[in-house]
């Protein structure tokens, strides 16, 4: 027999009037507020049937409605299972399917709540048995169920309380599984951090080494910029930082492919136009489509720290701060395409002197295309461009910021310029030396 509705309260055909039929509104009605919960009840004894509306409806001291909908088998209840249900009402003497494991073993009596947190696993479950079976009431809360009841002790403030604990644990079930699902998930991006970008392999070198990265996709780990830097067993120290067009996880793992093939390739002893060609075959095998390139700048710098070879493939030159004096880019002869562009490019190595005490500032060009006020006071926004980030690193030079604290400081005044976070990758590399000639204080430039 189906478990009546309370009959002052207009319900749709699915659900029971109390006289095995289904109810419709009278003409004189005066429509009822919705619900606060909807509650689910799943048995199928017309002879022990518990009238559950009207247990609800004799307990006022809970407070709130609770609709009743009513099922006598699993297909039904399947059927009346909508996203406005917040909690079940399972009896456990209802048969399971009869196809799981749990089902198929004798004397089993937890068949058709296996089925039931299958059918509804982000719902509420209260399981509903004799009081002479307690031991399937505690089976229940451990297979899944947030509660129980014993049928022959329910009473209507009982099951409103019962109800609204019910919905409440499940709630915070779910945000304790999606905190530590988080958590999981963070100390995995951690690992995986360590794993895909770089440690710089400097030992012995007396270069003072920084970096900071920070991709331009929402919750992403990686983009397509890439960077690394390591010291030869001559004592040489080469430092890569590139950039792959585009931002999503394809490029960022291309990226990383070319990183760690400019790792291998130089500790190969490849440098200069010969190591770039060699990249260029590792893209072009590796990429997704002949459209996808990617520019690289590499700089390899002397033992004794005094002078360093720059290769440009279509990427921005890096930017030099030699001690007493204003940074600048780095001077360079000419550079070659983006690697991918053209299938016999050559790229040219510049010699470049560095001096006895520098910075030297590697970057991608998400550092430079971030939006500016207009030059003109107009306020419409421009790019802050080479020339920018050349005065925005001189003015933080000055003011005594170096290593981490100026790079933090420079990707901090980008998105302050441009109004918020950068749609494009950032990857930034320093490389310091303190050793040689002694000079005054870089001079302060004009704001």
């Amino acid at each position: 027999m189906p478990v009546p509705i309370p009959r002052q309260r207009a319900v749709p055909a699915v659900e029971s009037d109390g006289r095995g039929g289904s109810s419709q509104p009278a003409e004189h009605s005066t429509p009822q507020q919705p619900a606060d919960l909807t509650l689910l009840v799943v048995e199928n004894d017309p002879a022990d049937a518990v009238a559950v509306p009207d247990l609800l409806d004799r307990d006022t001291a809970n407070g709130g409605r609770v609709r009743v909908r009513t099922a006598r088998n699993l297909t039904e209840a399947a059927r009346l299972l909508t996203d406005d249900v917040h909690c079940i009402l399972l009896d456990l003497a209802l048969p399971g399917c009869g196809q799981c494991p749990e089902c198929a073993e004798p004397g089993h009596a937890l068949g058709a709540l296996h089925d039931v947190l299958r059918m509804a696993p982000h719902h509420a479950v209260l399981a509903l048995t004799p009081s002479d079976r307690p031991e399937h009431a505690a089976d229940a809360v451990r297979a899944g169920a947030q509660d129980y009841l014993f049928r022959d002790e329910l009473d209507g403030r009982l099951l409103s309380r019962a109800i609204r604990y019910a919905v409440e644990r499940k709630r915070a079930d779910t945000a304790s599984y999606k905190l530590a699902e988080s958590r999981l998930h963070a100390q995995e991006n951690a690992r995986l951090e360590r794993g895909l970008l770089p440690t710089p392999l400097l030992e012995g070198s007396d270069l003072k080494f920084a970096a900071r990265y920070r991709p331009g996709r929402s919750r992403a780990l990686l983009g397509g910029d890439f960077y690394d830097t390591v010291r030869t067993p001559d004592g040489t120290v080469h430092a890569m930082i590139g950039d792959v067009c585009g931002h999503g996880p394809d490029e960022a793992a291309l990226g990383v492919e070319l990183r760690i093939a400019w790792r291998a390739l130089t500790f190969a002893g490849l440098c200069g136009d010969e190591l770039l060609s060699t990249l260029q075959r590792v893209l072009e095998h590796e990429r997704e489509s002949e459209e996808i390139f990617a520019t690289l700048c590499t700089v390899d710098i002397a033992p004794d720290g005094r002078r360093a070879g720059l290769c440009l493939a279509g990427h921005p030159a890096p930017l030099i701060a030699r001690q007493g004096q204003l940074a600048q880019l780095m001077p360079f002869d000419g550079g070659g395409p983006a690697l991918g562009l053209l299938p016999h490019a050559r790229w040219p190595r510049s010699q470049v002197q560095l001096g006895g005490a520098w910075s030297l500032l590697m970057y991608t060009d998400g550092l430079i295309e971030g939006k500016v006020a207009g030059p003109d006071g107009s306020g419409r926004p421009g790019r802050l461009g080479q020339d920018g980030m050349v005065a925005m690193i001189n003015r933080q030079l000055a003011d005594g910021l170096r290593g981490d604290e100026l790079l933090e400081a420079a990707m901090t005044r980008v998105r302050e310029l441009n109004g918020g976070e950068l749609t494009d990758d950032v990857a930034l590399l320093l490389l310091d030396r303190d050793r040689g000639e002694t000079g005054g204080r870089v001079q302060r430039p004009p704001l």
